[in-house]
Order: C-alpha cells, then sequence, then structure tokens
C-alpha cells in the first residue's frame, strides 16, 4: 500500500504512535510518506520506504493567523497525486481530518481518510463550541475511524452523537526495544545506589497533574529514600519547580526537560507515577511497564484498559494523592512484591507488541479500501 501519515510532530504520545506505526509499515514494504509542517520527532535516520513531505507556510499581511489547514489540504492533494496514494491516515481529527476531506474533494472517491483519534482532540479541543460541528463531520466522513481505547471510542459516540463504527485499534510499543537494560543508577549524577528512583513523563499540560507527582514524591521520600525524575517540559514546569522548593525537597527532583531515548532512564526506575486528570490510553506508562516498571496512575480514561491494578502496578481515583503515596510506598519497601509486580508489568506490556497491533492496522486498512 501508498500510505499518506499526517501527525503533530512534537513531543506527544499521538505523534510518537504516528512516526512509529509509519516507520513499522515501511519496514513491511509499505510506501509511507509523512505529511506535516516539521519533521516528526522520532523520525531520525534514514529509512528504505519513508519519505518526508514539509508543508510550507507562507506568511502574508492581510492574515492575522497562518492557513495551516489550507496548506496541509493543498500539500495532501499534490503528494497524493504524484506518489499515487491509496489513503491518507490523520492522527487528530483537528485540523488534519479536515485537510484531508478538502483533498479527497479535489482528488476525488478513490482516496481513502483513515482518521485515529488520542484523545485530547476529543475531550478537549474538539468539544469547544467553535470547533464541535466540524470535529463531527471531519469523522462521519472519513471513510474510517479508530480509537486508542474503547473509553475513548464511547466518548467520542456518546459526546459527538456519533453512530459511526469506530475500530479500537490500541497504542503499542516495540518490546525489543523497550526493555529493561543493565544500568547503573550511578549514571544520573547525585543518585546513590541506595536511593529509589521515581519517574514521571510528560507535557506538563495541568491535565497531567504534574503537581500531584511532586506532592505524592513527597510524602514517599518522608518514608523511603528516594529521587524523582521528571522527563518533559511545558507549561506547568515553573509551578512543579516552585512547588518542590517549597516543599523543600528541590535538592531530590530533577527536571530533565525533553528526551529523546527514554530507555536508559527507565532502565534506573523502580516506579513510574501517572496521576493524570485525562488520559485516553497512556502510552508513556506502557513505556514504563515494558521496561519493567510498576506503575501507579488515577483511574481515568483507558488506563484502567492498560494497568491490572494489584499486579502491574495500583490504580486510585484521580486526586487521591494520600492513597497513590501509600501505594508507592508499599511497592518500595516490599522488595519481593516489587519483583513480582516489574516482571507482571513486562507480561502485560508485551500484549501491546508493536507486530501484533501494526497488522491490526493493515488489516484495517485493506478492509477501508475495499469499502467495507
Amino acid at each position: 500500500m501508498r500510505i499518506g501519515i499526517t501527525c503533530y510532530p512534537t513531543y506527544g504520545g499521538s505523534g510518537v504512535v504516528a512516526t512509529e506505526l509509519g516507520k513499522a509499515l515501511a519496514g513491511r514494504g509499505h510506501s509511507v510518506h509523512f505529511i506535516s509542517y516539521a519533521m516528526p520527532m522520532r523520525l531520525t535516520g534514514f529509512q528504505d520506504n519513508i519519505v518526508y513531505h514539509e508543508v510550507e507556510m507562507a506568511n502574508y499581511p492581510l492574515f492575522d493567523f497562518p492557513l495551516y489547514t489550507l496548506a496541509l489540504a493543498s500539500k495532501m492533494v499534490e503528494v497524493a497525486r504524484y506518489e499515487k496514494l491509496d489513503l491518507l491516515h490523520c492522527h487528530y481529527a483537528i485540523p488534519h481530518a479536515t485537510s484531508a476531506y478538502l483533498a479527497k474533494q479535489i482528488l476525488g472517491d478513490h482516496i481513502k481518510i483513515v482518521t485515529t483519534l488520542h484523545g485530547t482532540d476529543i475531550t478537549l479541543v474538539g468539544l469547544e463550541p467553535s470547533f464541535l460541528p466540524i470535529m463531527k463531520f471531519s469523522i462521519v466522513e472519513s471513510d474510517g475511524v479508530t480509537a486508542v481505547s474503547r473509553f475513548l471510542k464511547e466518548k467520542t459516540q456518546t459526546n459527538y452523537g456519533i453512530e459511526k463504527e469506530i475500530e479500537v485499534i490500541p497504542n503499542f510499543i516495540d518490546t525489543s526495544v523497550y526493555k529493561r537494560k543493565d544500568s547503573d543508577k550511578f549514571c544520573l549524577k547525585g543518585i546513590s545506589g541506595g536511593q529509589k528512583v521515581l519517574v514521571h513523563t510528560s507535557n506538563f499540560r495541568p491535565v497531567k497533574r504534574v503537581t500531584d507527582v511532586i506532592r505524592i514524591f513527597n510524602e514517599v521520600q518522608k518514608k523511603v529514600q528516594s529521587v524523582l525524575i521528571l522527563i518533559g517540559d511545558g507549561p506547568d514546569r515553573s509551578q512543579c519547580e516552585m512547588l518542590c522548593r517549597e516543599f523543600g525537597i528541590q535538592e531530590k527532583v530533577r527536571f530533565l526537560g525533553k528526551q529523546v531515548e527514554l530507555v536508559p532512564i527507565l532502565s534506573t526506575a523502580d516506579l513510574f507515577l501517572m496521576p493524570s486528570q485525562s488520559e485516553s490510553f497512556g502510552l508513556s506508562a506502557l513505556e514504563a511497564m515494558a521496561c519493567e516498571v510498576p506503575v501507579i496512575s488515577s483511574s481515568v480514561g483507558g488506563l484502567p484498559e492498560l494497568q491490572v491494578h494489584g499486579q502491574t502496578g495500583f490504580i486510585a481515583e484521580f486526586g487521591d494523592v494520600d492513597r497513590m503515596a501509600r501505594y508507592a510506598i508499599d511497592l518500595l519497601t516490599n522488595p519481593q512484591k516489587h519483583a513480582l509486580f516489574a516482571k507482571a508489568a513486562r507480561s502485560r506490556a508485551m500484549e501491546f507488541e508493536s507486530s501484533k497491533i501494526i497488522g491490526q492496522y493493515e488489516q484495517y486498512y485493506e478492509r477501508v479500501l475495499a469499502g467495507k
């Protein structure tokens, strides 16, 4: 197949999944064309069967805002025509599926559109009154729609009154890459061999509740000799740094900023914290689990579909910092229990092995192209 993929190229689960999907499809012999305003963050190094097409943006004094939706549609038309694409796979409905619909009106019905919903596009952006009609239209007019969890599928159908069938294809991970490696904790400066390492990864937006991560750790460090590693960056970072200073734990918290290579860091971790307010799947939790790191998470969205309470980690009600801290202390002070949870986390992650999920996407593409 000849497949066009459009995603946000920056840090975030949707861009990571879209890029890894494209790379895996290319590895299976498909011709993959990424169409976006910048090179996807995970698209590093040369790989046969992959081509990147940049959406060029022009600035005109007449327009106060960039016309990205139209520029993207135009680039989709160009690439589809000259590369003879079979389908356009859009990750996020707005504006990607909207642009693909415009492109299809120019190209004709022979080009098919598959839209994958990742979460924020549905639970936050799409519910804005100004976006709701175009969001619903873009989903309904797609030839195929997938969601990364049952929760997101049901949320979409309920919020938008959509009767269109939505295929659930979960996020995935390459467990040959994401696996625990021999890693000396001393490789992170300032961490001694006797300290437990807690990790959190996110874009530091309010919905990720990174301040709750710090509050949980503040309770843990009172009982367990430990450090907290925070990976990522975003609008809440300054507030988080201030909270660390307020608690007097700034020397025990490491802000690493954005990182591409996570496996070495996760391989030093004893526990992963994810107290999110909303999480459609929880890709970063899956990455941690694949590296044998038990997860303490909230019970929101698709997280209960990913991890098993009392086996791969613990799940608590959103905002229940005290309970999450107790769960963390329990695991960190019980080596035998922790070892069982770590093994179970890896075993659960294996169920989301990329080779299994990529095959589901291939089968779905074939159904869409056949009009089924």
